[in-house]
């Protein structure tokens, strides 16, 4: 079985950092594209970054540019999003995905493993 488990979110003010952690077992991380997504209240669930085991391409949705950065050690089949200067509007339940291609996209569906979330929530 694939199981995906997101660790470190938590409480944080505005302007502050956090690191989100995905650990992965029964897929290796060097066959996938690793995406992170968040879900708001209120909102659609939507794409955060993305690393592509392919040629290690990143993506990063424009309103988290330059502020959280995504990485992987394949040795260790984590993958990491490191989050900084959080802003309210960060706040949501974000989980980690897997794809099976080693591409990245922004459509959910393509998707074919999805972990447990983990909170984050920036006080302002």
């Amino acid at each position: 079985d694939v199981q995906l488990q997101a660790s470190g979110g938590g409480l944080v003010q505005a302007g502050g950092s956090l690191r989100l952690s995905c650990a992965a077992s029964g897929v290796t991380f060097d066959d996938y594209a690793i995406g992170w997504f968040r879900l708001a209240p209120g909102k659609e669930r939507e794409g955060v970054s993305c690393i592509s085991s392919i040629d290690g391409s990143t993506y990063d949705a424009d309103s988290v540019k330059g502020r959280f950065t995504i990485s992987s050690d394949n040795a260790k089949n984590t993958v990491y999003l490191q989050m900084n200067s959080l802003k309210h509007e960060d706040t949501a339940v974000y989980h980690c995905a897997v794809k099976g291609d080693g591409y990245c996209s922004g459509h959910l569906n393509t998707y074919d493993y999805w972990g447990q979330g983990t909170l984050v929530t920036v006080s302002s």
